[in-house]
């Protein structure tokens, strides 16, 4: 190859390099940029006007309104279904491994809310022990946010119908305590009755993992793709035109 020829395919291989290293960084500035409007919707939602019994049928008329409402906060009164008390194994809270607690609250108008009502650590002497959790009867306000059902952990079984288990098939929740339990779920949240790291008068702790965007995780994977790039055009600028003028000089 002529030393002209390979004068073009490097610089070729340069531009592209260049192109590809800067199209890779502004699409890791898109992603931090959608992450940190979807964080600023989730803000201006919490800070919504609570809703409470009456808006919560028609939060769950159709998925596209579910998902504008999640991370509202709500209020609700209504009755524990305390037959159906369900506890997702291998669940994390401030790093320790233990149950989510949910169970469904009857509405007065006849609706359920499957609630996430807290975390509680496990026996693990006896793993397939329930722990004790107070659950109260007669009519209970329950104050939390909006969310998605739980997330849905690795599973070879998906079916259930024990007390304990690794996933929640919401569908067949559903027909398992003979109700609609809509779109959405509460996750209950403290008023301020319970301090960091104390459980509350139901011994469930409810330090829920705060949303985590990564945003400077993409705005460092930006910084090294644009880096990458620099550094590809000054070296093609120093072993093209740079180097090969100073040994003409020499």
């Amino acid at each position: 190859m002529s030393s002209r020829a390979r004068f073009w395919v490097v610089t070729a291989a340069a531009l592209v390099a260049v192109l590809v290293a800067a199209r890779l960084g502004l699409w890791q500035l898109d992603r931090a940029a959608q992450k940190e409007a979807w964080v600023n919707n989730m803000t201006a939602q919490a800070s919504e006007q609570e809703l409470a019994n009456s808006d919560w049928s028609a939060l769950n008329v159709q998925a596209a309104t579910a998902d504008a409402a999640v991370h509202r906060r709500i209020r609700l009164s209504g009755t524990w279904m305390a037959q159906h008390v369900v506890f997702l194994d291998n669940r994390q809270m401030n790093a320790k491994p233990g149950f989510y607690v949910l169970t469904p609250l009857r509405l007065s108008d006849g609706s359920v809310v499957v609630v996430q009502r807290g975390w509680v650590q496990r026996d693990f002497m006896q793993r397939d022990q329930v722990p004790y959790v107070a659950t109260p009867g007669g009519v209970v306000s329950v104050y939390g946010r909006l969310a998605t059902p739980p997330s849905q952990l690795y599973s070879w079984d998906n079916t259930q119908r024990t007390q304990i288990r690794q996933n929640l098939n919401w569908s067949d929740f559903s027909a398992e305590i003979g109700a609609s339990i809509g779109l959405l779920s509460v996750v209950e949240l403290d008023e301020g009755d319970a301090p960091d790291g104390t459980p509350s008068v139901d011994g469930l702790l409810r330090q829920w993992p705060a949303v985590d965007a990564k945003l400077y995780t993409h705005y460092g994977y930006a910084a090294q793709w644009f880096a990458l790039g620099l550094l590809v055009a000054l070296l093609y600028f120093w072993f093209q035109w740079i180097a090969p003028r100073r040994v003409k000089q020499a």
